[in-house]
């Protein structure tokens, strides 16, 4: 596995140089970044050499469960036309800068491309999340102090 610290300053550089693609491979893995333009978020395919036994038995078991998946996925034909708020980095989620305070943003509030929509922790480090899209925040999909992703949807916001 690619060491996360790596992992985000590759993406830190390729935000920084405007690049669209990076794609690394050595001996034991390969890694690819690819973001859709300039601003846009990174999207991150790791491919291991060795891949696990396992993983073919557990894609041969999803299928008797996909009438079930797709009964629940008929409520995500509401997010179509949102436009997410990812998370840049590993970390924990929080809604306001102090346990205190109010939070950044709700549903139904209004947000520029430049509005803090969070903090999310990192190795002690509080980063201000941006909204980079103009809309109204339709859906909070994170609780504060959570844990979130690389890439993990925070927000959903109807596009103004």
């Amino acid at each position: 596995m690619i060491d996360i610290r790596k992992l985000k300053e590759l993406v830190r550089l390729m935000v920084a140089n405007d690049l669209t693609e990076i794609d690394l491979r050595d001996s034991e893995e390969q890694v690819t970044l690819h973001r859709p333009g300039p601003g846009g978020t990174p999207v991150v395919q790791q491919i291991a050499s060795p891949a696990p036994p396992p993983a073919p038995q557990a894609v041969a078991s999803a299928p008797a469960e996909a009438p079930a998946q797709s009964e629940t996925a008929a409520p995500a034909d509401d997010t179509a036309g949102l436009v997410p708020i990812a998370s840049p980095m590993v970390g924990t989620f929080y809604a306001a800068a102090t346990p205190d305070a109010e939070a950044f943003v709700s549903e139904g509030d209004t947000v520029k491309d430049d509005t803090v929509v969070c903090i999310v922790e990192a190795m002690k480090i509080f980063n201000e999340i941006k909204a980079e899209t103009s809309g109204t925040i339709a859906k909070v999909l994170v609780s504060n102090g959570d844990a979130v992703e690389f890439g993990q949807d925070l927000f959903l916001v109807k596009p103004s």
